[in-house]
């Protein structure tokens, strides 16, 4: 029997784009010869769907358009996972359809209510397995989390099961794919079933979905791997008892996964929410280099326009890097002078600053002039302005309020200062973009003469790890201070991590790629008296 793995892009709440990719899937694996196609979870509903499963007519919606579904499939047997409701209870379900009709319904057992996932606000768990046969092949349906703990796949094969398939939803952070293989190795050596996992792929608000979809052996070895970031439909076979091995891709850098992650989400983004094309601020600096470079390659140039907005602290280099960027990239390019706007504001609170020192309130009318000139170019021509601010700056308060954090969508909110040096030497391997002066000069935001990041930040490869080991890994002060960091700096990050709650929350989304990013994963209160350092 062939059974085809149908890793499809789909969008929270298109349930007729939905339902067409679905079917084109089913087609595509009826001409491979596949007597079943198994899709992602949620996959006609679109995941996460939120609060719009709290809503009786969208789950009466998903309910006609199953049925429908069911009608007009190919003589195939599918697997659909989508939101059923209940009476009063609302299930995160697959459905088994075949002959036109519903045969059977599995309803998910272990509900995720961790990291990104909020499904016991939801959902309802069932602990009743679903075994159906096809081909003389009894098959097992799980989804998602129901695998990521034994006792449910063990469940599936004490009613029957021979093979067990794995409807899931499965957000994109780095090294996530080695940890779901060792999942899945868990579970295989708990139920001594083969599983095929079927995972979506596709960009959904800072969710970004990689598919990479396999299947594993009764031995628990990799017997189908699917591509990251690419819709495909593939078939495996499974013949006397277990998956006979198929098409495996090659591993890839981290960087190499990171930076697709990056584009499927802003493509999907702009995309999915109908917007014509992207403006951004092109410094000069490498921030804004990568953000671009992203922009270009995600949607291509033709959506793409940066502004560069120099002042009187703008250097040379920065301008002429700046233009090169944009010339070789293909970009539309405009560069709007902010000096007479600046003088213009400064002569305007003359008498309410006099007698006081300049100090960083005019680094900041600097950064909220540049806003305000691509919040106008947004309005006035409908392209959503990308911000360029890296996680270390948003982790530290490194950015301004209503002037670099002025926009719709935060690309590198998710990566850190040592990261994204790392990603402009990826993107440069694959043809020069980025000027090799923009990657080796010190970062400076350019607001005041010979500003430099670290006159006021400690050096990035010592702020990216003490972030990383405070905010992701929950590590406290003290132990960071044991793993060999100076006190002084570790308590300087804390304190400015713990200070900038309130300039995060006004934040745009961005792409999540880490394990705990700014954004549904982060849940600390502004106002909060607690100290640990």
């Amino acid at each position: 029997m062939q059974i085809a793995v149908a890793q499809i892009n789909c969008t929270v709440g298109d349930l007729e784009g939905n339902s067409r990719r679905i079917l084109a899937a089913a087609t595509t694996a009826r001409t491979q010869g596949a007597s079943l196609v198994v899709t992602p979870e949620l996959a006609l509903s679109g995941y996460p769907p939120e609060d719009l499963v709290l809503r009786g007519a969208f789950n009466r919606a998903c309910a006609t358009a199953l049925q429908d579904l069911a009608e007009n499939l190919p003589g195939i047997a599918t697997i659909v996972g989508f939101p059923l409701q209940e009476g009063a209870l609302v299930y995160n379900a697959a459905a088994v359809l075949r002959d036109g009709k519903i045969t059977h319904i599995y309803r998910k057992y272990r509900l995720p209510n961790y990291s990104v996932f909020d499904e016991e606000r939801y959902f309802e768990p069932s602990n009743r397995p679903c075994v159906f046969e096809l081909d003389g092949v009894k098959i097992g349906v799980n989804i998602c989390e129901d695998v990521w703990l034994p006792g449910t796949a063990s469940a599936a094969r004490d009613a029957g099961a021979e093979l067990l398939v794995v409807l899931n939803a499965s957000p994109y952070h780095i090294n996530k794919q080695r940890t779901r293989h060792q999942v899945m190795r868990d579970r295989v050596a708990e139920c001594g079933l083969p599983i095929v996992y079927t995972d979506m792929v596709g960009g959904q608000d800072e969710l970004v979905f990689d598919g990479a979809s396999f299947a594993l052996n009764r031995r628990g070895e990799i017997v189908l791997q699917l591509a990251e970031f690419e819709e495909q439909v593939a078939c495996i076979e499974y013949h006397d008892g277990d998956l006979i091995k198929s098409a495996i891709t090659p591993d890839r850098s981290i960087e190499a996964s990171v930076y697709d992650a990056l584009c499927l989400g802003v493509s999907d983004y702009i995309g999915k929410n109908g917007f014509p094309g992207v403006l951004l601020g092109l410094s000069g600096g490498i921030d804004s280099a990568l953000t671009l470079c992203i922009a270009v390659d995600a949607l291509g140039a033709d959506k793409v326009h940066a502004v560069m907005m120099p002042s009187q602290y703008t250097a040379g280099i920065s301008l002429e890097d700046a233009r090169s960027m944009a010339d070789g990239l293909g970009v539309k390019y405009s560069v709007i002078p902010i000096m007479p706007v600046f003088d213009s504001f400064l002569a305007t609170l003359a008498p309410e600053f006099k007698d006081t020192q300049i100090d960083t309130t005019e680094e900041n009318l600097q950064a909220r002039i540049r806003g305000t000139l691509l919040m106008a170019l947004s309005n006035k021509f409908g392209a959503i302005v990308l911000t360029t601010g890296n996680k270390s700056e948003m982790a530290v308060g490194y950015s301004t309020l209503y002037g670099d954090m002025a926009g719709g969508f935060a690309v590198i909110k998710d990566i850190s200062k040592t990261l994204v040096y790392r990603l402009c030497h990826y993107r440069n391997s694959l043809g020069a973009a980025i000027p090799e002066r923009v990657i080796v000069r010190p970062p400076s935001a350019e607001l005041r003469p010979d500003q430099k990041d670290q006159d006021s930040l400690p050096p990035y490869d010592i702020l990216d790890a003490i972030m990383e080991a405070y905010m992701e890994r929950n590590r406290s002060p003290q132990e960071i201070i044991d793993q060999g960091f100076r006190r002084e700096d570790v308590e300087r990050v804390v304190k400015l991590i713990k200070r900038n709650e309130y300039k995060r929350r006004q934040a745009p989304i961005g792409v999540r790629i880490t394990e705990r990013g700014f954004g549904k994963d982060w849940r600390y209160p502004i106002t909060s008296k607690y100290q640990d350092i």
